[in-house]
């Protein structure tokens, strides 16, 4: 396999990728590339790869490489996406997928007609009390659901490295609403339902950062609160409430009401996709919330909930997708449904007009 954007120092490649593709047997990373060929070189010599390419064309024309993933940020990923399908590799593609969901649609068709298999970084729906949450609703513990509710805040500084401007680009498609927003409902509707209709608000609160490098100001056009309700496939309202900004955060709460009771998962801090989870359930006679124990079925991969053990599992299936024909998620099919969601959710917010999903 390649992968485009592999660095040898920083980056959610370098800490999370690489230590998740080195704990599986399924995969050997045979080149890198870069933005320069010392960089290139550098990145090779830690990821491991024989050999390193300056150019992202070079690697996918390799003929050993036979999945290319697809390490670079949105805003600088043109073109990448749909070279590597032409080129016949199968595909790891980061989060966001695609600026809006008729990009995603075709490259999801052109995967298809290609033959390879896909992948996208949706990996928190693999936290094993999320999975276990979405068993639990499956098998009816608290009956019928009537209501489900998402809030996450998230502490965030008012100075930040030109290496993240993008996320204050409403026209980046790494901004709030597509990363935060995209992580976040692909987990909450895995677990409760998918949204059939939606209606939001969105605003930006904090117009204006300080960037750390230069002391200059930057003006902000990202919505920084991302409040939506709606209806869920189950017939169940669905809301979701997301808050950034300030110096606290408190992280994802679900909340789960159902006829027979309510489940409740809670994470152990502010983290987007590394927090611990707990989750209780609580009868409808007001006895106290029970914590539950994950059954040892529900395990990490790797043993230990983290980011690293979550895409390592999402690597784990795309290997058994690429060696069985069988589609598996979250692929660019998941990727593309998120961002109908998230299309709708700005033009609701937009016309303030509510929006039926596909």
């Amino acid at each position: 396999m390649g992968v485009v954007g592999a660095h040898a120092e920083r980056g959610w490649g370098r800490n999370i990728h690489l230590p998740a593709l080195s704990a599986l047997d399924d995969f050997e990373i045979t080149a890198v590339a870069g933005r320069t060929m010392d960089s290139a070189r550098a990145a090779a010599g830690v990821w491991g790869a024989d050999r390193a390419y300056d150019d992202a064309a070079a690697l996918m024309a390799d003929p050993d490489v036979d999945l290319v993933t697809i390490a670079v940020q949105l805003p600088s990923r043109d073109g990448l996406v749909e070279s590597a399908i032409a080129a016949g590799k199968h595909v790891y593609s980061e989060w966001p997928l695609a600026l809006d969901a008729p990009t995603a649609e075709r490259f999801a068709r052109a995967a298809r007609e290609a033959g390879v298999r896909h992948a996208v970084g949706l990996q928190s729906r693999h936290h094993p009390e999320v999975r276990l949450l979405r068993d639990l609703l499956a098998q009816q513990l608290i009956g019928e659901v009537l209501s489900a509710t998402l809030l996450y805040s998230l502490s965030t500084p008012e100075v930040w490295s030109q290496r993240y401007a993008a996320l204050f680009d409403e026209t980046k498609g790494v901004n709030h609403v597509a990363v935060v927003g995209g992580h976040s409902l692909d987990m909450f509707q895995y677990a409760v339902g998918r949204f059939t209709e939606v209606s939001a608000t969105l605003t930006t609160r904090i117009d204006r950062i300080t960037m750390e490098e230069t002391g200059s100001p930057l003006d902000v056009t990202s919505p920084d609160q991302i409040a939506l309700n709606g209806l869920l496939d189950t017939g169940a309202t669905g809301s979701a409430h997301f808050m950034t900004g300030g110096p606290r955060g408190d992280g994802f709460r679900i909340e789960v009401h159902g006829r027979e009771g309510r489940l409740v998962l809670v994470s152990s801090d502010d983290s987007l996709v590394g927090p611990r989870f707990t989750l209780t359930h609580e009868t409808a006679n007001g006895t106290p919330a029970t914590p539950l124990t994950v059954p040892a079925e529900y395990r990490p991969l790797l043993g230990t909930p983290s980011p690293v053990s979550n895409v390592a599992q999402v690597y784990k299936d795309l290997a058994e997708s690429i060696r069985t024909g069988t589609s598996s998620g979250p692929d660019f099919s998941t990727a593309a449904r998120t961002h109908h969601l998230l299309d709708a959710i700005k033009r609701s917010a937009k016309t303030g007009s509510r929006v039926i999903l596909p």
